[in-house]
Parts: C-alpha cells; sequence; structure tokens
C-alpha cells in the first residue's frame, strides 16, 4: 500500500441555515467529523482533493458544468478554499498509514454549500451513519478539535 500524502482536506458541508452534515467514522464507532482526505498524489490540486473527497465519502458530486435539478450534485462555486490550513500531530493510531517517520499532517479548509434535502450515500467501508446538526451542536460532537473549530468559524465564512 502507497504511504498516505500528509497533506489533506477538511471539507465542512452545510445548508444555507447553517446545519452541517457529520458522518460517523466506520473504523471508530462515536467518531463524528467532516469530509476529511488525503490528496492521491503530490501535484494534486487542493479543490480537486476536496471535490473528490466530498464525492468518495458523501456521494454528493461537485461540478462545473452542473445543471439544475441534479438530484446529488451541487456547482463547483459552491465550493470555497478558505485559505486556512492547520497543521497537526497524526493520531498514533492512524500513523501506519503514512510513511516511517510521518508524524505531522497539514490539513486545508473549504466548505460546500448544498440545499438540506441533498440526497447522502455514505461509503460504507469508511462512514456508517450521518446526521445534519446546526453548526454549534454539529461542532460539540466533532472528535477532531480542528474540524470542531472550523464548524464554529462557518459563520464568518459566508458570503
Amino acid at each position: 500500500m502507497t504511504p498516505k500524502i500528509p497533506e489533506s482536506v477538511l471539507v465542512v458541508i452545510h445548508t444555507s441555515a447553517l446545519e452541517v452534515l457529520l458522518i460517523e467514522r466506520a473504523d471508530h464507532p462515536g467518531y463524528w467529523q467532516s469530509v476529511t482526505g488525503s490528496k492521491d498524489f503530490a501535484d494534486e490540486a487542493l479543490a480537486d482533493t476536496a471535490a473528490r473527497e466530498v464525492a468518495e465519502e458523501t456521494g454528493i458530486l461537485v461540478s462545473s458544468d452542473y445543471q439544475a435539478g441534479w438530484a446529488s450534485a451541487v456547482p463547483q462555486r459552491h465550493l470555497r478554499d478558505w485559505q486556512l490550513s492547520n497543521t497537526y500531530e497524526i493520531y498514533p493510531i492512524w500513523r501506519h498509514r503514512y510513511a516511517p517517520g510521518v508524524t505531522r499532517n497539514t490539513e486545508h479548509v473549504f466548505s460546500l454549500l448544498v440545499p438540506r434535502q441533498i440526497p447522502v450515500k455514505l461509503a460504507p467501508r469508511e462512514h456508517v451513519r450521518y446526521r445534519w446538526l446546526p453548526y454549534r451542536e454539529a461542532a460539540d460532537q466533532c472528535f477532531s478539535p480542528s474540524n470542531a473549530e472550523a464548524i464554529l468559524q462557518l459563520p464568518s465564512h459566508l458570503g
């Protein structure tokens, strides 16, 4: 298995009413989070990583050629790069996924505005349940401090 690249995205999926989509990890019940994922290759654009991870983990498509009426898609312009990154210590339980000696990851924060009724189709090997919560409640449910902080910053990144 190729080691994960220690550069990732965090995508806070939300509605205009500031409800946030949280997904529960399959490998750690009770660990709720937003969409996250690492680059597949070093020069993958961060926006492409974000769109790919959203599609893989929720079934929601971020499309540059979006057309009204697509049930599981949103326009590319709804994906916002906050130009914010967090560098953190990789939890020991997940370090085996990285090259030997890699202990830190840089996470780039995005948000994605979606309609509340958008269908969500989880990748069952990664996540087992989802729920929509008001953003403050969603932040309280996250196991990751950087994820919780990003959700709390959501109102200041709208516009």
